[in-house]
């Protein structure tokens, strides 16, 4: 039985670990979505004989009533749990994520010096959000469960929750602002992707984080024709090639 609760709903947006080589990557999805929002990235590395984790975050995937039930440090658990599974199977493991799943890659390398190198996609964070919007975020999560969104990117491939619900995103500064703190202590290469027509997080971001690391390897890319969601857009290709010869560059010597 299909969930109604989800945009796409036939879609397959659960948890995938498909094993190949001893080169893991981690790819956890953005708030709201599920790893439909990774998967096509997922695949082609894969193709190339990588080992390839995306975990299904707390509160995704069920009903929107969730994410407001669940808090920060249940989504790093999560990706915690699927960054355990790669390295009990892996030699090497490099973390990665979209939107907030880039937050939490970030989070992850500033904890396990060992991860290999960092892939952000259209990394959240900084959004678009003004002073007053976070005001108005904190005070609506207080008597609303969720707003609808004015649209959805990629709306034809994208899966997960249509509306924002309130509390989850109050979470989600919370682990924007818990992961900037920890910033300097990441240290491993980093690769970062944004988009041109990207309206949900602030064109700063990148350069926020090339600032805030300690990374030596530094590598920051414009994707002219992509919206938010970066991995389901027309220049996924392009991405694809990119990040590939990033993982084969950065990676260590077997």
């Amino acid at each position: 039985m299909m969930n109604q609760a989800l945009h796409n709903p036939h879609l397959d947006g659960g948890p995938l670990l498909w094993k190949a080589g001893p080169r893991g990557v981690l790819l956890c999805h953005g708030y709201t979505a599920t790893t439909v929002e990774v998967r096509l990235l997922a695949e082609r590395l894969h193709e190339k004989g990588y080992t390839v984790a995306a975990p299904l975050l707390a509160g995704h995937g069920t009903q929107p009533a969730d994410l407001n039930r669940v808090t920060w440090r249940d989504w790093v658990d999560s990706a915690e749990e699927a960054y355990a599974q790669l390295t009990g199977c892996c030699e090497q493991v490099f973390v990665g994520g979209q939107s907030m799943g880039g937050v939490l890659a970030l989070n992850l390398a500033s904890v396990h010096p060992e991860a290999a190198g960092v892939l952000l996609y259209a990394p959240a964070i900084r959004l678009t959000l003004t002073t007053l919007d976070k005001i108005k975020l904190y005070a609506g999560s207080l008597f609303l469960p969720e707003v609808a969104r004015a649209s959805l990117d990629r709306s034809d491939r994208w899966q997960g929750y249509p509306g924002l619900p309130l509390k989850g995103a109050v979470q989600l500064l919370k682990l924007q602002a818990a992961t900037r703190a920890n910033l300097s202590q990441v240290r491993q290469p980093v690769i970062i992707f944004q988009g041109r027509k990207d309206t949900t997080v602030h064109p700063t971001a990148g350069e926020l984080i090339l600032h805030s690391v300690s990374s030596a390897v530094k590598e920051h890319y414009w994707m002219n024709e992509s919206t938010h969601p970066i991995l389901l857009d027309c220049e996924l290709e392009d991405v694809t090639a990119l990040t590939l010869r990033f993982l084969e560059t950065s990676a260590k010597p077997q």
